[in-house]
Order: C-alpha cells, then structure tokens, then sequence
C-alpha cells in the first residue's frame, strides 16, 4: 500500500473515502452508551437524526434509525435521556462523515444508574476524595458567595433572599448554568472555574431543587466531582431535599440539606450576631463590675488591717519601751563615764607620784651630760671629768661642769 501511494502517486479522495469506510465497515455491529442531546425527527422520512454525548466527555456521536427504532422504545426518549444503542457505524463517501445506523434502543434504568453511581462513589472514595481532612473550613463572613444555580430557579431565588435578609450586605455572584440535561455538566464546570478564579469569590454554593434520580444524574458526575476536589474556594452543595445524595454531597466541603439550609450556612445572621454582642458586653460589663467590686474588697480588707488603718499604731505601743531603753542606756552611759573619770583621776595621780616631777619634788635632780647627746648620767662612770652637765630640780635647771670624781665610801 505504501509503494502505491506517494507524493508522486497521491490516492484520490474517493479511495481514501471507500478505505476509511471500508476500515470502518470492519467495526462490525456495536452497542454504545451515552445520553441524548439532541433529537429530530423528520415529517414524511425514514430516518431520524439523534446526537449521542458522552457524559464524562465533550464528544459526541451523530446516529442515525428508522422512527419506528424511536417509537419501540420502552421509555419516551428525550434530551437527557441515557440510553443504550446497537448499531453498525458507517461512513459516507459523499459527506465524509461517520455515523452509526442503529436498530435497537434501550434506556438505563434506575438500577442501572444507582449502581453505576455506585461503583464510582467507592472508586473515589478509595482515592480519598471523600476525606474530612480535605474539608475546607467556611469563612465567618466571606467577602463574596458565588451561586451556581438554574436560571430564575426557586433554590436561586431562596439562597439570596434568606442570605440577604440574614447579611443585607452580603455580595452574591449568581451564575446561571443548566441543572440537568446533557448540557448540564459542561455549563456548571465552565461557572465553576470562574468562580474559584475571582479573587472575591470566598465560598462556592452548588444549588437546585429536587428532583428524580435522572435529574440530580449531573451532580454524580464523575468531572464535576474531580472538579470540585480540586476547587481551591470552599464549595457547599445544596442539591435536592433532605433524602435526595448525589456524590456532589460527598466531595463537597459541606452539604446542606436544601438550598435555603446553604444560605444560613454561608452568611451568619445579623440579628443573631448583634444579640450575641449585647449578650456579651452584657457579660463583660457584670464581669468588670463583679472584678470591681472583689478587688475593692480586696483593698477594704487591706486597708483594714491594724499595719494600714493606724500605722503609728506600733510605734505608739512601744514609745514608752523606747524611753525605757533610752533612759537606761544614758544611765548606762554616765556611769561609764564616771567610772572613767574617776579610772583616769586614779591613773593620773598614780602618775603624778611615779613621775619625775614628784622625785625632782622630794630632793632628787637629773644629770644630763652635754657631750655625749645629753644622754641621762645614771653612774659616775658617765660623768668624766671636765664633762659639761645640765642639772635639773623641781624649779629649773642649772648648767655645771665635772672639777672632781668621788668614790662611793
């Protein structure tokens, strides 16, 4: 095949057409899954056009029947309506375009989706996409509350106006998006993006009324809830009533039991925040007060006491044993003194009689020699002759010199 087609030899667009049919014819009969998005049928033709879309995917498939295909059904078909189809794909030469004729149509069930929903909520949970510890905690206040809900919806009109009437202030950006139907999905993962990339957008609510298990079908889808586990902005589902568990409840980062149940939980009530503030300084003031009054206890109680009422009180008490001290203590101290000055009198008389001055009194004199450094003659041996002397008396003193020795007899 390769040798026959080249630059030089290129294949006509025909033989390309009849191989890829050809390639195609090769496929056999097949049964194909998807959700209708599309369907028209033709007045006075034989054949009627369906668009088949992948749920989990932007794809769809042109298909092709009899009406007659259309009518056997055992349930209406309609937008939304997951079926499963067996048919033959063909291509056709003129338009180059692939479809798939079929010849059976047979819609999924109820049990068929629950178990399908089922099998992918364990699939996720065995990935941790329904942990708490991914939960992401709800701001107090958020600076803006993104809603994605039906156009002129009742669950857009509840959460604004409860949100409104619990925070008038609140900023509410509403997204209108489809909440069933093939187009469903797509819509809500475009509004979801926008939302958690506004800088303003602080917390995500995800709303719609009830419904049956074919309408709440896009809030089990497998994209939506990969989607909302990667969100960054916390998300809050608010699907249907209370009995009605789309695996959107699961990944959210919290479920409310209805659309009005999200609004009280994404804004605090202002009334209710505005007693809880009066309750408190209700509080705090009786608490200041209350502190007040024992810490003035307090001071009443020190101030109470013998050492703060009357703090002279002490010294008072012991004036008198102060005096005592005082007197004994001169008394003490004048008898010292006495007794000192009558030591000293003793002393100086004692004194007086050994001291030279008393001796000189009684007849005795003192010999200095000059020349030997008026040293104080105390023998004759000291006093040679021609020595000059100093001679002192109880009067004065007289100057002598040394004529003549005499022995001692």
């Amino acid at each position: 095949m390769a040798a026959t087609n080249s630059a030089d030899e290129p294949w006509p667009v025909r033989t390309v057409s009849v191989k890829i049919g050809d390639w195609v014819h090769k496929l056999g009969q097949i049964w194909v899954e998807g959700q209708i998005t599309q369907l028209s049928r033709r007045p006075g033709t034989r054949t009627s056009f369906i668009t088949l879309r992948d749920p989990a995917a932007d794809i769809s498939l042109s298909v092709t029947c009899d009406p007659e295909v259309i009518d056997r059904s055992p349930v209406p078909l309609t937008d939304g309506t997951r079926v499963v189809m067996c048919g033959r794909p063909s291509f056709y030469h003129a338009r180059g375009t692939l479809s798939l004729r079929v010849t059976e149509i047979r819609a999924v069930g109820i049990g068929e989706l629950l178990a399908r929903i089922e099998r992918l909520r364990q699939l996720l949970h065995a990935e941790g996409l329904f942990d708490p510890r991914r939960k992401r905690p709800l701001p107090f206040l958020p600076r803006g509350v993104g809603l994605i809900s039906g156009r002129a919806s009742a669950a857009s009109r509840d959460v604004v106006s409860v949100a409104q009437g619990r925070w008038p202030g609140v900023r509410i950006v509403v997204r209108d998006a489809p909440v069933q139907g093939p187009s469903a999905v797509p819509r809500i993962l475009g509004e979801l993006k926008i939302l958690d990339d506004d800088p303003d957008v602080d917390v995500i609510v995800i709303a719609r009324g009830g419904g049956s298990v074919e309408d709440l079908l896009p809030f089990s889808d497998e994209q939506l809830l990969r989607a909302v586990s990667a969100c960054t902005t916390p998300v809050i589902s608010a699907i249907g009533h209370e009995p009605d568990t789309p695996l959107l409840d699961l990944v959210a980062d919290l479920r409310a039991a209805t659309p009005t149940d999200a609004a009280k939980r994404v804004v605090p009530d202002v009334a209710a925040e505005l007693a809880g503030i009066a309750t408190m300084r209700r509080r705090s003031a009786g608490a200041l007060r209350n502190w007040v009054q024992r810490e003035a206890h307090r001071v009443d109680g020190l101030r109470a006491r013998p050492a703060l009422a009357d703090p002279l009180r002490l010294v008072d008490v012991r004036v008198d044993h102060v005096e005592r001290h005082r007197a004994d203590i001169r008394r003490d101290i004048a008898r010292r003194v006495e007794s000192e000055s009558h030591r000293h009198e003793h002393l100086a008389a004692r004194l007086a009689t050994l001291g030279p001055s008393q001796t000189l009194a009684r007849g005795y004199a003192i010999v200095q020699n000059f020349d030997d450094d008026s040293r104080v003659a105390g023998e004759v041996a000291d006093l040679p002759d021609g020595a000059r002397l100093r001679i002192r008396v109880a009067d004065g003193a007289v100057r002598a010199q040394v004529t003549e020795q005499e022995e001692k007899p």
